[in-house]
């Protein structure tokens, strides 16, 4: 007994036409239409975040949450290993980080009656 020749039906995709687009815009798969923006100075980082400080994520998955930095890594872009309040880790680039002003401040009681002397 002989075995058949198995048989596809051609692709659906392959007889569409592409989506039409509004006057004066430009389809978004034109490589032209994509733009990158590149911020030179994250090559820089900040060399005031170190080890065990107390950051705010400014961009990101976890942006606008506080984070406490595990440990930071040098390269080309200064990165730092960063955990967040609530327990979650990424790595960040340090540009990307702006030290926490409220870990900064004084707390607590003793620190309000302190005498000058």
């Amino acid at each position: 007994m002989r075995r058949r020749k198995v048989t596809y039906p051609p692709p659906k995709t392959s007889r569409k036409k592409g989506p039409a687009f509004a006057p004066g815009t430009t389809d978004p798969r034109d490589p032209a239409a994509r733009t990158v923006t590149i911020n030179l100075a994250a090559t820089t980082g900040r060399p005031s975040i170190k080890s065990g400080d107390r950051v705010r994520i400014l961009s990101g998955l976890y942006a606008g949450e506080i984070a406490t930095v595990e440990s930071v890594v040098g390269g080309v872009i200064p990165a730092a290993i960063v955990r967040t309040e609530a327990g979650r880790t990424r790595r960040s680039r340090t540009i990307d980080l702006e030290p926490d002003r409220s870990a900064t401040a004084p707390r607590g009681p003793a620190s309000e009656g302190a005498v000058e002397a």
